[in-house]
């Protein structure tokens, strides 16, 4: 047996690698990254989304909601020591960072978001986590009414 003359779909290749390879074209996409554009990273930023005052409450995090002429969709995410420590605290954050990013695809509108963790994020189970974001995110209307 010859060795690097793998057949194109041999188990040891990807389909989105044989499609690269062979030009063939892939379906699109939405695009789910969350690059550094779209969150929130400075404290003035966080600070007026709280100014404005528009908040929607959960049982594992809290939505605030910036609308403003630079808003543009972009995340921050906070939580409080009052989670645990900080091995804990950035378990939440990833937890809210990652269900964002998976749903901001179907938000629309032009709002800063900020998602503020509360103490059951870590024990919520993923799809109620998900549910709840998608419930505020249309409380405030970040999803389109159909």
């Amino acid at each position: 047996m010859t060795t690097g003359t793998r057949q194109p779909d041999s188990p040891g290749r990807s389909a989105l690698a044989v499609a690269k390879r062979y030009g063939e074209a892939r379906p699109a996409e939405p695009d789910r990254r969350l690059s550094r554009r779209q969150r929130l990273t400075r404290r003035l930023q966080f600070e007026r989304t709280y100014a404005q005052q528009q908040r929607f409450v959960g049982r594992f995090m809290v939505l605030w909601c910036y609308a403003g002429a630079d808003a543009a969709l972009r995340l921050g995410v906070v939580a409080s020591r009052r989670i645990g420590p900080a091995v804990i605290r950035n378990r939440a954050k990833r937890r809210l960072r990652e269900a964002f990013r998976l749903n901001r695809h179907g938000f629309q509108g032009h709002m800063d978001v900020v998602l503020v963790a509360r103490p059951a994020v870590i024990k919520a189970e993923w799809g109620d986590l998900v549910q709840e974001l998608n419930r505020l995110a249309a409380q405030a209307g970040l999803i389109p009414i159909k």
